[in-house]
């Protein structure tokens, strides 16, 4: 089997070969073909991946190209997990919005309406390019902001292109675990968009063993999401918030912890890779162990700002742990390729799953997985709050579609006007401004 990865000079590429070494079953990927538009990435990851492999026999074989056409003809699996304008990119998009005094998390806010105005024609543009050069393959999308890339490409792939983030999953196997259930075997209750989102049930069996949680002091403050919310907010909820969602409920404590950081988290990350990418280039000779350093500081310094205005403190060491999206990217694809029906939280297109939402709009629902694709499982409906923030992101999400479809720079500034997070058109019009004049890639936006 043939998997392709776009952006496969990205930092986060060897989690997924991780995951293909540990699959040892018929069927499994034997080539994977990395492409990136930066032949010293490349280089650099496949070193990473040569050291990776070490003595692993038969480890899937890794070809490079920076020719997208020859990346996907003959792939079975795609998986898009770009990042248009780099981290470079992603630091510019924090900066804009902070000077305007508003959050600029690259999914969240007016920092992920830039990433997505930006990322939406690229990301059609593959989607075009896979339905005429590899019709039969499954395209498994990374690239965020994920459930609005989803949809855009769905337009064009429909039930071939399947979202998928590891939010939900950590969130789910977190909360089973404070609750003794096991996290492989208790079925979740977990609705919403990507990021935004939140676990409304946990049953082991036929019960609901979640309000449990709301009852104990001790172990609803126990797990990073009840550190990150606190208990008193969980209980008048009475449901666990995606932890994407502290941006939301804690804006004000939030932005202003942005505001007084030293860097934002884009800066970080840009400074840290490039000197990853920097001993690389250099002729660094251990591979795999620069790179594992690298990822080590990268998750322990994951949302920092967020936990520090909450007063959470570190993240404890099983949140630190490996096994989020290339674990449910591997099992998403035994599932297709192999039959082997799963269980998995993923952005699909909603259909009737949620009643205040149309067919077309990507959701992140548990879904059933097999040969025939996801078909998304019964949750609860949203209602009041949840059902106003989740209607009114994906109405923003509808903008930033319209404007990257026809250019238009009215429905751009629209898309930031509406968000919850951006509390004046005015602010709004500012924040487009800004962002055309820090990204040459949104110069498309000139029509009305």
């Amino acid at each position: 089997m043939r998997l392709t990865i776009l952006g496969g000079g990205g930092f986060r590429v060897p989690l997924v070969y991780g995951a293909l070494l540990r699959d040892r079953a018929p069927g499994r990927v034997t080539h994977v073909t990395l492409h990136d538009l930066d032949p010293a990435r490349l280089t650099a990851i496949a070193r990473v991946l040569k050291d990776q492999a070490g003595d692993v026999p038969d480890a899937p074989e890794v070809t490079v190209t920076t020719d997208l056409d020859d990346a996907l003809r003959g792939a079975d699996f795609v998986f898009s997990a770009i990042r248009v304008g780099g981290l470079a990119g992603r630091a510019a998009d924090e900066r804009v919005a902070l000077s305007e005094g508003v959050l600029g998390q690259e999914t969240v806010g007016a920092g992920g309406i830039a990433y997505g105005l930006r990322t939406v024609p690229v990301a059609v543009d593959i989607a075009r390019r896979v339905a005429r050069l590899a019709p039969d393959a499954w395209v498994i999308n990374f690239t965020n902001p994920a459930g609005l890339v989803t949809e855009a490409m769905a337009a064009h792939l429909g039930d071939r292109v399947i979202g998928i983030c590891d939010s939900p999953v950590g969130l789910g196997r977190r909360v089973a675990r404070t609750l003794g259930a096991d996290p492989d075997l208790a079925r979740l209750d977990y609705v919403g968009l990507n990021h935004l989102g939140w676990l409304r049930g946990l049953y082991v069996g036929e019960e609901d063993v979640l309000p449990r949680l709301f009852e104990d002091e001790a172990l609803l403050t126990s797990f990073e999401e009840g550190k990150l919310f606190g208990a008193e907010w969980l209980r008048s909820i009475r449901s666990v918030p995606n932890e994407y969602l502290h941006y939301y409920y804690f804006n004000r404590e939030t932005v202003a912890a942005y505001q007084q950081a030293e860097q934002t988290r884009g800066a970080f990350l840009h400074t840290q890779q490039a000197h990853f990418y920097e001993e690389m280039a250099a002729g660094e000779p251990k591979a795999w162990d620069a790179w594992d350093r690298t990822r080590a500081e990268r998750e322990a310094t994951y949302m920092a700002e967020n936990r520090e205005a909450s007063g959470a403190g570190e993240r404890a060491a099983d949140d630190l742990e490996s096994g989020g999206y290339e674990n449910v990217a591997l099992a998403l694809m035994r599932a297709i390729a192999r039959d082997e029906p799963a269980t998995l939280i993923l952005n699909v297109p909603n259909r009737d799953t949620l009643a205040v939402l149309d067919a077309a709009a990507v959701i992140e629902v548990p879904c059933r997985i097999d040969a025939n694709g996801p078909r998304p499982l019964a949750v609860s409906q949203l209602t009041g709050h949840e059902a106003g923030l989740v209607t009114a992101v994906k109405a923003v999400e509808r903008c930033v579609l319209e404007a990257a479809e026809s250019g238009s720079a009215r429905a751009a500034a629209k898309a930031f006007a509406l968000h919850p997070l951006v509390d004046s058109v005015k602010v709004a019009r500012r924040l487009l401004e800004g962002y055309r004049g820090v990204h040459p890639g949104l110069s498309y936006l000139v029509r009305p």
